[in-house]
């Protein structure tokens, strides 16, 4: 029974679409980046060169920033840059075992419940926006308003994808 567990866990990493889908959402946030920088020059050419400013600009900006974010998240927490406690983690009292442990922990305590509850929530969110074709209320606002918001709920998928891949990774190191 152990070795069918070890290798069913083995088969799980060794799938390349989490990492594959991963590379790609680091690869559009990227993208989103190098969108926002020009999107903005160009704003902010039009408000102060030209004094021609335009509202639909304003909230593409917010928009590619809110995507920047939210698809970088996986693909940061993939290469392991993400944000921790370094206070604890770095300590040097924790070996790796000790860290392979406390990650494990906060991401079955933490990690996987605080995604689900986002997923939850943010679905109903981002389909509301699209049943009612939500626009922004703003004269001169971008349409489609749902894009942005489902980018909340696919966000956080990625999020959940990559770190059930880290948590089958930290297990099967643990042996």
């Amino acid at each position: 029974m152990v070795g069918y567990f070890k290798s069913f866990i083995t088969a799980l990493v060794e799938i390349q679409f989490i990492k594959a889908l991963v590379n790609w959402s680091g690869y559009l946030s990227a993208a989103c980046m190098v969108s926002l920088v020009i999107v903005t020059i160009f704003d902010v050419m039009m408000r102060y060169v030209f004094k021609n400013g335009a509202i639909g600009l304003q909230e593409l900006e917010w928009h590619l920033f809110s995507a920047v974010f939210l698809l970088g998240a996986a693909y940061t927490m993939k290469c392991d840059q993400h944000v921790r406690l370094d206070l604890v983690y770095q300590s040097h009292r924790f070996n790796e075992r000790h860290r392979n442990r406390l990650n494990i922990f906060g991401t079955l305590c933490f990690l996987i419940p605080f995604c689900a509850v986002n997923i939850i929530y943010s679905v109903p969110f981002a389909l509301e926006s699209f049943i009612h074709s939500e626009t922004s209320p703003d004269p001169g606002g971008l349409s489609n308003r749902w894009i942005v918001k489902s980018i909340i709920p696919c966000a956080f998928i990625l999020i959940l994808l990559q770190s059930l891949n880290d948590l089958i990774r930290r297990l099967k190191d643990t042996d």
